[in-house]
């Protein structure tokens, strides 16, 4: 008798949600400068590895379009995209800045977007 195991679709989709539902990710990132900003790179990178931890899975595939003011409200649309191409949006959101450090919750979707054709 086989077993079935779940795809890495199934599994790095689950781990975003499970992340959200547990515990709200949250995370923190030290930026220099007079107007803090959290760079596009440096954001994916973060909001990998704080799924990562959260699930103690490996980093996730995450890409953010574009840097991360650091103004309390401001928010951005990143991506996690599984192995097989199936999409997740994830929201983040800046929840406060103190200096240089600007601190953002995560926030997965509740539905994947399937991969393209």
């Amino acid at each position: 008798m086989s077993t079935a195991r779940p795809s890495v679709t199934v599994w790095s989709l689950s781990a975003a949600a499970v992340c959200v539902m547990l515990a709200g990710c949250s995370a923190s990132v030290h930026v220099g400068g007079s107007e803090p900003k959290v760079s596009a790179d440096k954001l994916a990178d973060t909001v990998s590895e704080r799924l990562a931890a959260q699930t103690g899975r490996p980093k996730p595939d995450i890409s953010c379009p574009e840097d991360l003011a650091g103004k309390v409200g401001t928010t951005t649309r990143c991506t996690l995209t599984a192995d097989d191409g199936t999409t997740l949006g994830i929201t983040v959101n800046v929840t406060s800045v103190k200096g240089s450090q600007v601190n953002f919750g995560i926030k997965a979707d509740d539905k994947a977007s399937p991969a393209p054709r």
